[in-house]
C-alpha cells in the first residue's frame, strides 16, 4: 500500500481492454488474448484449483454444444440454481454463447420461489449445483411444462438417479464435445448471430413486495456498463478479486463476472459462505467489494479482539490508529499530508495496523468497494485510517449495477459519489427522488408493462425510489427510500437509515429496524450478532442455553441499551429512539426477513412482528 495520500494507483482508466459489442463476442475475444493466463480459481476440500482462459473457453464450448444438442435455441432461456462457483460462470456464458437468455436463482430460495421464476421466465433448461437444489426443481417440475431438461453440477449422492430428464453436467460436455466434433461452427455461429439489441439476461428484484420482477438486461447495456465501470474504479489484469456474492444479483454478475471477463482480473471463488474470512486471508484481494454486512462484521471481529489483547497490543493499536485517523482526516478535508505525519503512519503500519490490514485480508488492497446497501460514514472513516480506501457506490438492478461512485481522490464519507460518466443523474424537483437515465437502464419487466411504465418516464428517465440530496461538488447522499421515510405523529419526517447505520457501527448489532411512522415516538428492532453477544455473555458469566435465551438476558438487554443510548446522543430528542426489541430467532439468508444480500426486510418485518412493535407502544 502506497499510502492514503496518494491515489494515482486507483484512477479510472478510459481505454476499452476488450473488443466485443454482445457478452459471448466479448468473452471469445478475451479468450483469443489472453487464452494460457489463468482467470478463474477456486477452492475445493482445502486445494485451489485454477483454470486458465482456454480451459473455460474448452468448459462453455462444450457446455453451449450439449445445450444445442437437446434442442436449445437462439432466444431460449435457461436459468442456474446454485451458489457462487465456477460452473455458474461456465452455464452462464456457454447460455449466453447459444444465443439464450440466461437467468440465475438465489441458492436460499424456496421449491414454490423455483416455480414461479422457471414459469415466468419460460425456463426451458434449469442448472443446479447439487441435490439439495435438485429436490426443489423436481418438486415442481410437473408445474413446468416448459422446463425440459434439468443439468445437476455435483452428482455426489446421486450416483444411482436414472431419470431421462436429468443430466450431470460432465454428460452435458460429454454430448457437447460429440455435437461440436460433427458441427465445429455452430457455437461460433450462434456467437455471431446475437445482436446487441438481443435480451441477455435477467434479473430478478428480490420481491420484498409482492412477487420478484424480472428486470431485463440487454447486450448492448450490460457491453455498455461494463466499459463505464472502468471509467468509473480501475482494474486490470494484475488484479485479484474475490466472488461470494450471489452471481444472481447484479453486483457479482456485473462487478465480479462480466468486469473481470472485460479486465482479464483474476476471479477466485471461495469454499463455502461460511469460510468467507478464511479465504479472504489466503486470496488477499488487490480490488475487494463488498456489500456493509462484511465490512461491518470484519470491523466487528477487530474490536472484539481487541478487548481480548494485552494492554501494550491495545496501546499500540490506540496510537496507530490515532496516527491513520489524522491523516484520514486530512484527506478527507483536501489537505497535504507532511512528512512527520507521513513517518509516524509507516511506524503505525508496522507497529499495528499492517496487522489488522491481514486479519482482514485487506493488506494487497489497493481500495475496497461498498455497495447493495447504506453504510456508516464511521466505518469508511475507520478503513480508511488503516490506509486503505473505501469507494461507496450506488445503484440498482434495473441501472446494470452502479449508477453513481466516490472518486477515490475526493472521498464523502456519507455519499454516494457524483454520477458516474457513462448515465445521468437529477433529483426530481418535487419529491426529491433520485431519477437515472442512460444507456446502462434495463429495457423493462419481463411480462409485466405496467410495471415498466410506472418505473420508466416516457424520456427514459428511470425511477429508483430512493430519496437524496445533492451537495456543492454534485455528490449525491441518500436519504432515504420514498416508501421508508417515517413522519411522526407530531409531524416530524425521520430518515430511518441514518439511525440504523448507526446501530450497525455497534459489533454487537447486526442489523435493526426503526419503527415510528404515525406513532409518537421512535421504536426499533434489533437482530444481535451472535457471534460477539455470545462472547460477550461468556466474559461476563450470563447464563443461556440457546439464542433466544441469549436475547432476553438481562445483561444483553442493557448491552443493547447502552448501544442504543451511543446513538441517540447524536441525534434530537424527537428523533431519539425510546424502546427495542432483540429477535429471538437467529435468521440466515433461507429466512423469509432476509433478503439474499441479508438485509432485514422492512415492511415484511413490520408484519411479521406487529404484535412485539404494538407492546413497545402500549
Amino acid at each position: 500500500m502506497s499510502g492514503l495520500w496518494d491515489t494515482s494507483h486507483i484512477q479510472p482508466r478510459n481505454d476499452i481492454v476488450m473488443a466485443g459489442e454482445t457478452i459471448p463476442a466479448m468473452f471469445w475475444n478475451a479468450v483469443q488474448s489472453r487464452g494460457p493466463n489463468i482467470w478463474l480459481r477456486q477452492k475445493h476440500l482445502g486445494l485451489w484449483r485454477s483454470w486458465t482462459w482456454n480451459q473455460t473457453a474448452n468448459a462453455v464450448r462444450e457446455i453451449a454444444g450439449g445445450l444445442m444438442s437437446l434442442g436449445f435455441h437462439q432466444g431460449d432461456t435457461a436459468s442456474i440454481l446454485a451458489n457462487t462457483v465456477v460452473e455458474w460462470v461456465w452455464a452462464d456464458l456457454a447460455v449466453l454463447s447459444a444465443g439464450g437468455v440466461s437467468n440465475g436463482i438465489y441458492p436460499t430460495d424456496a421449491a414454490s420461489q423455483v416455480h414461479y421464476l422457471c414459469e415466468d421466465s419460460s425456463t426451458s433448461v434449469l442448472f443446479v449445483e447439487d441435490d439439495e437444489q435438485l429436490d426443489k426443481a423436481l418438486e415442481v417440475r410437473d408445474q413446468c411444462p416448459k422446463l425440459r431438461t434439468i443439468v445437476v453440477f455435483d452428482m455426489e449422492g446421486l450416483r444411482g438417479l436414472d431419470d431421462p430428464g436429468v443430466i450431470s453436467l460432465d454428460a452435458l460436455r460429454a454430448l457437447g464435445r460429440a455435437y461440436n466434433a460433427t458441427h465445429p461452427q455452430a457455437v461460433q455461429q450462434r456467437v455471431d448471430a446475437c445482436k446487441p439489441q438481443d435480451l441477455a439476461i435477467l434479473v430478478y428484484t428480490s420481491g420484498t413486495t409482492g412477487k420478484p420482477k424480472g428486470a431485463m438486461h440487454l447486450h448492448q447495456g450490460l457491453v455498455y456498463t461494463v466499459r463505464g465501470f472502468n471509467t468509473l474504479i480501475a482494474q486490470s489484469d494484475q488484479d485479484e478479486r474475490m466472488c461470494f456474492l450471489p452471481l444472481c444479483h447484479i453486483a457479482e454478475r456485473m462487478g465480479g463476472e462480466y468486469f473481470g471477463l472485460y479486465t482479464g482480473a483474476k476471479l477466485n471463488f471461495v469454499e463455502n459462505p461460511e469460510t468467507i474470512p478464511e479465504n479472504v486471508r489466503e486470496i488477499a484481494p488487490t480490488v475487494f467489494t463488498a456489500v456493509p454486512r462484511v465490512w461491518e462484521k470484519f470491523y466487528s471481529g477487530v474490536m472484539i479482539g481487541l478487548k481480548e489483547a494485552g494492554f501494550i497490543q491495545q496501546a499500540a493499536y490506540g496510537w496507530a490508529i490515532g496516527v491513520g485517523t489524522r491523516i484520514a482526516e486530512r484527506v478527507l478535508a483536501g489537505q497535504s499530508v507532511d512528512g512527520w505525519l507521513k513517518f509516524q503512519f509507516r511506524v503505525a503500519q508496522v507497529l499495528a495496523l499492517n496487522n489488522v490490514r491481514k486479519l482482514i485480508g485487506i493488506h494487497r488492497a489497493r481500495f475496497l468497494v461498498t455497495g447493495a446497501a447504506p453504510i456508516s460514514p464511521d466505518l469508511v472513516r475507520w478503513y480508511l485510517a488503516l490506509g486503505v480506501p473505501m469507494l461507496e457506490v450506488w445503484g440498482m438492478t434495473e441501472t446494470c449495477g452502479a449508477s453513481t461512485g466516490v472518486p477515490a481522490d475526493k472521498i464523502k464519507p456519507g455519499s454516494i459519489g457524483p454520477a458516474a460518466g457513462f448515465n445521468e443523474v437529477k433529483l426530481d424537483p418535487v419529491t426529491g427522488e433520485i431519477l437515472v437515465r442512460g444507456k446502462n437502464v434495463f429495457a423493462g419487466y419481463l411480462n409485466l408493462p405496467e410495471k415498466t411504465a410506472e418505473t420508466l418516464t416516457p424520456d427514459g428517465w428511470l425511477h429508483t425510489g430512493d430519496v437524496g440530496v445533492q451537495d456543492e461538488d454534485g455528490f449525491f447522499r441518500i436519504t432515504d427510500r420514498m416508501k421508508d421515510i417515517i413522519i411522526t405523529a407530531g409531524g416530524k419526517n425521520i430518515t430511518p437509515s441514518e439511525l440504523e447505520n448507526d446501530l450497525k457501527f455497534s459489533p454487537y448489532i447486526t442489523d435493526a429496524v426503526v419503527i415510528g411512522d404515525k406513532r409518537a415516538y421512535l421504536t426499533v428492532i434489533v437482530m444481535i450478532d451472535q457471534e460477539n453477544v455470545e462472547k460477550f455473555a461468556q466474559d461476563a458469566d450470563v447464563p443461556f442455553s440457546n439464542y433466544a435465551s441469549l436475547t432476553r438476558a438481562t445483561e444483553v438487554q442493557a448491552l443493547i441499551q447502552a448501544e442504543l443510548d451511543r446513538v441517540n446522543k447524536k441525534f434530537a430528542r424527537v428523533e431519539q429512539i425510546k424502546k427495542f426489541f432483540l429477535l429471538e430467532n437467529q435468521l440466515t439468508a433461507e429466512d423469509e426477513e432476509l433478503t439474499p444480500t441479508m438485509k432485514l426486510k422492512r415492511k415484511l418485518v413490520e408484519k411479521k412482528y406487529e404484535a412485539q412493535i404494538e407492546a413497545m407502544y402500549r
